[in-house]
């Protein structure tokens, strides 16, 4: 597939309004992509786990306009306007236009909410570039004879990175690739792809308690952050070692190593952050308790045997992983040690999920 593939004929159908809701998940990396490239397209593949409960609920309203003269919407998040949103959608909207060109034909009202507090830390640009890029692929849908369902998620996905690189993982799950590998046939550097190989039943209904250490805005943004990859004097080595991980992952989904599982997702997120730290200017998203909280986690894995692990996002906060049969006992670890590192005691219980899902239509 390439970008022109996306480029639709005119369209068969007229439609004067209607309303569309999606519901779409966040994702946490467990191979990181950090770096890219021109048009969202990243430096390396990257791997994540699709989560249940944090997600982004959407509902895109449009109506006909008399002119199309440019884009027109306003978009609310539980139920007040937000303003300050508008200029990330209308830069998505410019993106995406070529590929959606009904775009300038309506007025949208986006309605939009998530089930993690606004201010909790969570990244919402992957739940929420993905929910409204499936509505406006339901809006495609109806300006359109037939769209298969596969043609529908592999726009979708393609639409959504153009909005935030990471927000093409959260369609599908339980585990999405984004970035092309020669080991993962049908991967793209355009869309994200369901996980194809067998999986061992040790990584199913995997766990994902998020600790909530920071609830603040980060003082770099991920876009800087990714940036800043450019000329970075580590980049080559760690696109390098990101394909070897991806490789490596292979064979410890297959297995089940949760060992070698531990070593390989708990080293991509240091590395996520010494990129960050070698960076130029150099930065650190880390806090003082977000190294509190991993040592206690490698202190009590040492001494119980657990095979809970920690990943990180470009932020703070600690996803702490763990196969669901160690749910009872980790959990009362976390409430035990781990709460008094978290802003006002916040953390969220999620697991892995399995992608969107349309709530309705009208």
């Amino acid at each position: 597939m390439t970008e022109t593939d996306f480029i639709p004929k005119p369209y068969s159908k007229q439609i004067e309004n209607g309303a569309f809701t999606w519901s779409s998940p966040s994702n946490i990396a467990l191979v990181k992509y950090w770096g890219k490239k021109e048009d969202q397209i990243p430096e390396n593949p990257s791997i994540s786990f699709t989560l249940d409960y944090c997600k982004t609920t959407t509902t895109l309203s449009f109506s006909k306009k008399e002119n199309n003269d440019g884009f027109a919407f306003d978009v609310f998040l539980d139920h007040e306007k937000k303003d300050d949103f508008k200029p990330k959608i209308e830069t998505f909207f410019k993106r995406i236009e070529s590929y959606m060109p009904f775009l300038k034909d309506f007025y949208f009202k986006i309605e939009t909410s998530n089930s993690f507090p606004h201010s909790s830390g969570i990244a919402s640009s992957a739940s929420g570039m993905s929910a409204l890029a499936l509505c406006l692929m339901s809006v495609e849908k109806e300006l359109v004879e037939t769209i298969s369902e596969a043609f529908f998620i592999q726009k979708a996905s393609f639409l959504a990175r153009l909005g935030s690189g990471s927000a093409c993982r959260s369609l599908e799950g339980d585990l999405v690739v984004w970035g092309s590998h020669d080991d993962i046939p049908g991967s793209s550097n355009l869309f994200g792809v369901k996980y194809p190989f067998e999986v061992h039943e040790n990584f199913k209904n995997y766990q994902d308690t998020i600790l909530l250490v920071d609830k603040g805005e980060k003082q770099v943004s991920s876009t800087v952050g990714h940036n800043l990859m450019h000329g970075h004097p580590f980049a080559k080595q760690r696109f390098e070692q990101a394909n070897k991980n991806l490789s490596n992952m292979i064979s410890i989904l297959k297995t089940g190593d949760l060992k070698a599982f531990i070593g390989l997702v708990e080293s991509e997120a240091l590395t996520l952050h010494a990129m960050m730290m070698t960076s130029m200017p150099y930065f650190i998203l880390m806090k003082p308790n977000t190294l509190e909280i991993i040592n206690k986690i490698w202190s009590f894995r040492a001494s119980t045997g657990s095979k809970l692990c920690f990943t990180l996002d470009a932020g703070a906060n600690v996803h702490v992983l763990y196969p669901e049969n160690e749910a009872n006992s980790v959990l009362e670890f976390i409430k035990s040690e781990l709460v008094i590192y978290c802003q006002k005691g916040e953390y969220i219980n999620d697991k892995i999920g399995f992608g969107a899902q349309l709530i309705k239509e009208c």
